[in-house]
């Protein structure tokens, strides 16, 4: 295990090597090691020489990033970010004002799984600190409690350079701030991510100007701007298809259209793959005597466990319906498993299918949903990472080919179909638009009531299928199978 120690950099000849030295000494939670990941700003003084000497006296600690051109904190963060390899991650500043001894404080809530982030406050109670200059407090108040306002939150110190976080966390999302917007920036998208953040005090021995402090006035005001901004954005996802998920996420009178929709065929014992943020698990959830709900990316899994954390019959796992290995826990066990846009993400998706079957006792039941239309394949199935979209035959066919006897295909939402081929057929755009999405949303209270009688294909299909009483696996090839599709 190892913890990741961030430091931006940029005309620190003085204090660099006395910090990294304390850096170095300081003590970590049992069983961790440290890198120490220098991201230079290109720093005009001797600060870089500093550093590699440092380097030199602890070989294999210290990792320096540099770049040509002056660009602020938040660049020089983004830069030491993306080479992080550690558990969890600290922001420490290049001068003296923030003290290493005190990393088991900031640790100790992401180290025993009860947070994701960790603010170290200068403003709680505390040992000590400096007491320097009032307007500069002042306006620290002021942005912390402007960024609480946006971000619905209770920080009381936003502007501490001591933050720590699940490394993971940190690198799914974007920065956009080149220089100490970085600080309000992160704070809002952490809550906007409904990540678990903790405050813990810690002690600060501020400088003065004249003693090398260099966030002033300018940078009050730009903090002021980034608030602004970022809450009025959903840039939260580094990765497009995390922020469609999160955009349907927004979409509640969907989601509940496609939980109605399959909820007559969901049984007690229930197992979901690509539970993704939820949106379906907080739908399907009542009622069931179990609920599992998987996925293969780490941030889905914790920010299901945030936010379905106190249903006392729900289960997280990890789950990648493409490795057999992985449904041993659940061989068996299950009376339905629902797999609701996930089968055309998978490359042998009749292997996947096969895993779904090994988890359900004889006779429960598959509810799989799958884009429908091949004619309709485009840039947004692209950016979506999809293989393929379904025929109806093509489903049955697969199905049947894994063990199941299929009950029906039912034919969902048609009233996507024209917006998702004007987008991505036409438009060629590799996103969906929130505002399109939400307007779409408040209208699925009358298209769901006239989506059979629309004179077009429908955007997805949903084939029901049984596990085949005991029954050996059909003996049906892949090729075979292709060329049957042919």
């Amino acid at each position: 295990m190892k913890i990741s120690i961030l430091v931006p950099l940029y005309n620190e000849e003085e204090f660099v090597a006395t910090l990294l030295e304390r850096v170095i000494a300081a003590p970590l939670p049992e069983g961790f090691q440290r890198e120490i990941i220098v991201a230079d700003d290109a720093s005009t003084d001797a600060s870089v020489e500093e550093v590699e000497a440092t380097q030199a006296r602890f070989p294999g600690v210290i990792r320096l990033l540099r770049t040509a051109r002056n660009q602020g904190k938040g660049a020089a963060l983004r830069r030491a970010i993306a080479e992080a390899s550690g558990e969890f991650s600290i922001i420490q500043d290049a001068d003296l004002e923030y003290n290493p001894n005190e990393y088991l404080k900031l640790l100790a809530p992401l180290v025993d799984g009860r947070a994701d982030a960790v603010f170290g406050s200068r403003f709680m109670s505390s040992g000590e600190r400096r007491v320097l200059y009032f307007w500069h407090s002042l306006a620290n108040h002021l942005l912390t409690g402007m960024c609480n306002v946006f971000a619905d939150l209770n920080l009381t110190d936003m502007e501490t350079c001591y933050k720590a976080f699940r490394t993971s966390l940190l690198k799914s999302i974007p920065i956009r701030s080149q220089r100490f917007g970085f600080e309000p920036e992160i704070a809002i998208k952490l809550a906007k991510r409904q990540a678990r953040i903790y405050e813990t005090p810690i002690s600060y021995n501020g400088r003065t100007y004249e003693e090398g402090k260099k966030i002033g006035l300018k940078d009050a005001f730009e903090a002021f701007w980034v608030i602004l901004k970022t809450a009025l954005s959903r840039d939260i996802y580094l990765d497009k298809d995390k922020d469609i998920l999160d955009a349907f996420a927004s979409a509640p009178n969907f989601n509940r259209w496609m939980a109605d929709t399959i909820r007559p065929y969901v049984g007690k014992n229930v197992l979901e793959i690509g539970a993704g943020m939820g949106n379906l698990t907080r739908q399907l959830l009542q009622g069931r005597k179990r609920y599992v709900a998987t996925d293969i990316d780490r941030e889905h899994l914790e920010r299901l466990s945030n936010r379905l954390s106190h249903r006392p019959h729900l289960q997280i796992a990890e789950l990648n319906a493409a490795v057999s290995e992985n449904h041993a826990p659940f061989q068996g066990q299950m009376d339905t498993v629902i797999c609701l846009n996930v089968l055309e993400h998978i490359e042998d998706d009749l292997e996947a299918l096969r895993n779904i079957r090994c988890m359900l006792q004889d006779g429960g039941r598959a509810v799989i949903l799958v884009p429908s239309g091949q004619s309709i394949f485009n840039s947004l199935d692209e950016e979506l990472g999809h293989f393929r979209r379904y025929s109806e035959d093509q489903l049955r066919e697969r199905m049947a080919a894994a063990g199941f006897d299929v009950e029906t295909v039912l034919h969902f939402n048609r009233a996507s179909r024209p917006g998702w081929w004007l987008n991505g057929t036409i438009l060629k755009r590799r996103t969906i638009s929130r505002l399109q999405l939400r307007n779409f949303d408040r209208m699925v209270w009358l298209l769901r009531r006239v989506d059979a009688y629309l004179p077009w294909s429908q955007t997805s299909i949903i084939g029901i299928g049984r596990r085949r009483l005991t029954a050996p696996l059909p003996s049906v090839t892949d090729n075979e199978l292709s060329v049957r599709e042919a």
